[in-house]
């Protein structure tokens, strides 16, 4: 007999609701309405340490560095170093944001040189240099590119399409980006057009692999780039409109079915 079940009427009782069972379903429902929240300012404080620690204190130190030389050379009216630590005193608040401002400005002004010709090959040249050092030469093109693809433009996957193809098994689909035309050579050994499509793993989407595909064998589908990487990042948790208007659509007919 059903544990629900009442012996005497046969009538189903109502699950007890305890406290520990109460407890759990609303500590749950507001996670869910506070974790959003708390990840995004986790992520700003994040990115706040980031720059003040990397950049920031270091720009501050500049500005002390600069004041006392320029006050020692008679250039500005001269002040005791302990004046200038106390007047800059990285424990200020005050101070903090304005190194934190101006590491923002610093990562503008770098971005608008590198984005002319000259700056670009000025960088190129600073690049070049850097990686003759064995150990920088071993870390950071893997860390250049994932910076690159997370950072991209997004001009750069306006061309993108998002896709499905069978890379494994038939009946299997994986959901991919077209990145660009397949290897002429393969293109003309085979006789068929190929392309390029990048599989992203899930969570980390910034990381997968290449497939080179034939063209007929590719299956486009109606979705942006941003809401396939929607879709990869959330393990499929996050799904287009469509997909949810069609999952919702048939929940609809069959509620309508047991109904009739």
């Amino acid at each position: 007999m059903d544990a629900t079940t009442d012996i005497s009427d046969g009538y189903p009782r109502k699950e007890e609701v305890t406290f520990t069972t109460d407890f759990r379903r609303f500590f749950l429902r507001g996670l869910a309405a506070l974790l959003p929240t708390l990840i995004t300012l986790w992520l700003l404080i994040k990115v706040w340490d980031f720059l003040w620690e990397s950049l920031g204190k270091h720009l501050i130190y500049a500005i002390k560095l600069i004041w006392l030389t320029m006050g020692e050379r008679g250039i500005l009216l001269p002040v005791p170093a302990g004046y200038i630590q106390r007047a800059l005193s990285e424990d200020r608040l005050s101070i903090r944001i304005l190194g934190v401002t101006l590491a923002v400005i610093a990562v503008y002004i770098v971005g608008l040189l590198v984005g002319n010709l000259i700056g670009r090959t000025f960088w190129k040249v600073g690049e070049n240099a850097v990686m003759k050092v064995p150990i920088i030469r071993a870390i950071y093109p893997a860390v250049k590119q994932v910076t690159d693809f997370i950072l991209a433009e997004r001009k750069q996957f306006a061309t993108s399409r998002v896709v499905a193809v069978m890379p494994h098994e038939q009946g299997i689909w994986s959901i991919g980006l077209i990145t660009g035309s397949g290897m002429k050579s393969l293109s003309d050994a085979t006789g068929e057009e190929m392309m390029n499509v990048f599989l992203p793993n899930s969570p980390a989407a910034f990381s997968g692999y290449v497939l080179v595909v034939p063209k007929k064998n590719i299956v486009e589908l109606p979705m942006t780039v941003e809401e396939a990487m929607r879709l990869f990042v959330s393990g499929g948790v996050i799904s287009p409109p469509e997909i949810k208007q069609i999952a919702a659509d048939k929940a609809e007919n069959l509620t309508s079915s047991d109904a009739a």
